[in-house]
């Protein structure tokens, strides 16, 4: 007889959510087998419909970060995008940047691509064992030529979340401009790209906004688009006629096909968090850190403070490099996580997780139980039961 494999426990949400909504399935669903039509590129009825969902989702999209202007919202190819389109965009030779300890790699290689083809430079401000970062480091980093700070909202390693609204105020204060990624933080905190003083703000939307993968949303302030120059040109459907790039918002950063399956898939997410479901108090996080610190030989990596963080938890199990932790819990047990560096190489130093290959990371969705976390709980002490 062939052994059923144990029940599928998605933990590695912060790569991207599953499983999607039952309303985000169907939408997109509907639209491919029902509409089909791209996004400004005809005036026959379907394309017509697909048009004001685009700009029906440009505006639940704006109103979820705090902002009352929705052509100020571009959509893009993920996050990556997004980021590079920031980054690529606003900075010119000579400037210089402050960023963190914490970013992920796409914040760091644009940076270090244009420090080596551009001529701008970038101090990166170290974060401590938690992985958070002092604002005071990022004020006492700024120099005369500083352009540009950018900081991650939440760690995808840590989970930490940044102190962002100080940030902002002194980035403000000083006449520098402000990116934060909210790759992280996006669908489990609350944004408010006014209060907290942004400038740009880069996302994805298969995250925690639980769309689907290949889009991503970029918040540009008002007024920023007249020297936040295109990273890439082409058809808009608009001002067809001139081989200028259109200078008007939204369509200066919209060349090509808009995803239209990933938007349709984002306005419906976005009405799933109008009315998410109860999670528990404490987190699931909270309650996975709480059980593992009962384990001797698994050290549980950022959570040694009081600082908010995002349903992020990493640890370190005595004797197990990650990678083959994580094989062994998917295999043995049905639990999927992700081991390794997580594409963000820079903290490791201060967690001291370099030598040994990072961490092996579990980070929740709203679909996941606290049935989950203490099966989890079991297989984690099977696993350190294994290397004793």
């Amino acid at each position: 007889m062939v052994s059923q494999p144990p029940r599928r426990i998605y933990l590695d949400n912060a790569a991207t959510s599953w499983p999607k909504p039952p309303e985000v399935v169907r939408a997109v669903e509907a639209y491919l087998r029902e509409n089909g039509a791209p996004a400004g590129r005809g005036a026959y009825r379907e394309a017509l419909e697909v048009e004001s969902l685009v700009q029906t989702t440009r505006s639940h999209a704006a109103r979820f970060i705090g902002s009352n202007h929705p052509d100020s919202l571009v959509f893009t190819a993920n996050g990556t995008d997004s980021l590079n389109q920031a980054i690529h965009g606003v900075l010119r030779p000579g400037d210089h940047v402050v960023t963190t300890a914490a970013e992920h790699n796409s914040v760091l290689r644009p940076l270090e691509f244009l420090r080596r083809h551009r001529q701008i430079t970038f101090d990166v401000v170290p974060v401590d064992h938690d992985g958070w970062v002092d604002p005071d480091a990022i004020a006492s980093a700024i120099r005369p030529e500083t352009r540009l700070i950018a900081v991650t909202h939440a760690s995808n390693v840590t989970g930490v979340v940044q102190p962002v609204e100080e940030i902002g105020k002194i980035a403000r204060s000083r006449g520098v401009l402000f990116l934060v990624d909210a790759a992280q933080s996006i669908g489990h905190l609350p944004l408010d790209v006014t209060r907290l003083s942004v400038d740009l703000l880069a996302a994805s939307a298969h995250k925690g906004l639980l769309g689907i993968l290949g889009l991503g949303i970029l918040y540009i302030r008002p007024g920023l688009d007249e020297t936040l120059l295109p990273v890439r040109q082409g058809g808009t459907g608009t001002r067809s006629d001139q081989i200028e790039q259109p200078r008007s918002m939204p369509d200066r950063y919209e060349s090509g096909n808009l995803n239209v399956p990933g938007i349709v898939a984002l306005n419906a997410a976005l009405s799933f968090h109008e009315s998410p479901p109860v999670r528990p108090s404490p987190t699931l996080a909270e309650t996975l850190v709480e059980g593992l610190r009962k384990l001797e030989p698994v050290r549980v990596i950022g959570w040694n403070g009081n600082r908010p963080h995002v349903e992020v938890v990493s640890v370190v199990v005595k004797d197990w490099q990650p990678a083959d932790a994580a094989a062994v819990l998917d295999a043995q047990f049905g639990i999927q996580v992700r081991a390794g560096f997580h594409c963000a190489p820079l903290i490791h130093a201060a967690l001291a997780t370099e030598s040994i290959g990072g961490t092996l990371r579990f980070s929740f969705g709203p679909f996941n139980t606290e049935a989950d976390v203490h099966v989890t709980l079991e297989a984690l002490k099977q696993l350190v039961t294994f290397s004793t």
